[in-house]
């Protein structure tokens, strides 16, 4: 592996697009801070990183925004920018995370905003979300996966909920599904998941992060089409009430349900019990948790995900123990 991160080019500069000499193009599917951890880990070992990411959060400053703009929601497509961030964070990546406490403004996080009217003066939701990069200097791609809002549909044993926060708040689903069911993915996206030599799916909320992102119907054929390495990250705990009582198993059988391909399953032995996996599947067990298992360890991530490519560059003394 080449030495260090590339230096940081000006504001308004293009977004990275090499971060090492060699190593894997990776694409991450997900949403929320599990997506941003493997982010985090992509970029110590990989040569180009995407993120394809929800934007079907109908809650807090993103719903609003929303509601307000018809725009996706641009919550979990801020945070994977700023784990794409380089090092020291500039003044302006810093503020991404920086809310409003008063006024028309409280509850808002300001790189929301950034991104609703980068959106605005772009024309467009998905160059918005590139412009940000460009600005902020990111160490890859970024990109919504859809082209507009689409909203979340839950069914079970309780009947049908609408929206992902209520989805969120719901033991017992079975099915998930897009509103509208055609939803459309950037182009971008889709080539990405074609070309890529790995596909990191998860970790993060099942229902909510996970499979709002890989159901778009373009995004789970090239997930099935592709000819790279398709990975999943299991998560390290449950997640009350979504997937309440769920072990490494269940989550499986939920990506079996939605027709989402992948060739190996990533876990950590001592966080979510494992159960009985499906006859055939792979199952690889590393260290991959933070002490308490409270998040993935982007260090410890990436040492077993680049070994999975056949390398261990990312994999440091240092770096293997629990944070």
């Amino acid at each position: 592996m080449s030495g260090g991160r590339p230096q940081a080019s000006s504001a308004g500069g293009a977004a990275a697009t090499t971060l090492r000499a060699s190593g894997p193009d990776v694409v991450a599917i997900g949403g929320g801070h599990g997506l941003s951890q493997t982010l985090r880990a992509a970029t110590r070992y990989a040569r180009r990183v995407t993120a394809i990411v929800s934007v079907a959060d109908d809650g807090g400053s993103s719903g609003r925004l929303r509601a307000e703009l018809g725009i996706p929601a641009p919550g979990d497509i801020r945070r994977c920018l700023g784990a794409l961030l380089r090092e020291p964070v500039s003044p302006l990546g810093a503020a991404l995370e920086h809310r409003f406490d008063s006024g028309a403004l409280a509850g808002h996080a300001f790189g929301n905003l950034l991104i609703a009217a980068l959106a605005a003066s772009t024309g467009g939701f998905a160059e918005g979300v590139a412009e940000a990069g460009r600005l902020l200097g990111a160490l890859g791609s970024v990109l919504p996966a859809t082209v507009a809002p689409v909203d979340l549909k839950a069914s079970g044993a309780f009947g049908e909920v609408d929206g992902q926060v209520q989805i969120m708040a719901t033991s017992g689903v079975l099915q998930l599904s897009l509103v509208p069911s055609d939803a459309a993915a950037p182009a971008a996206a889709v080539s990405a998941l074609r070309e890529a030599d790995q596909i990191v799916i998860g970790p993060g909320s099942l229902y909510t992060s996970v499979l709002a992102a890989c159901c778009v119907p373009a995004l789970r054929d090239a997930i099935a089409t592709s000819a790279g390495q398709r990975i999943y990250v299991a998560n390290l705990r449950e997640q009350h009430p979504e997937t309440a009582g769920y072990d490494v198993a269940t989550h499986l059988a939920a990506l079996g349900r939605h027709g989402i391909a992948f060739d190996l399953v990533l876990a950590d032995p001592g966080a979510l019990p494992i159960g009985t996996l499906p006859a055939g599947t792979r199952l690889v067990l590393a260290e991959l948790g933070t002490e308490r298992f409270t998040a993935h360890d982007p260090a410890l991530l990436a040492c077993e995900l680049e070994a999975l490519f056949g390398r261990r560059d990312a994999c440091e003394p240092e770096q293997a123990l629990r944070a």
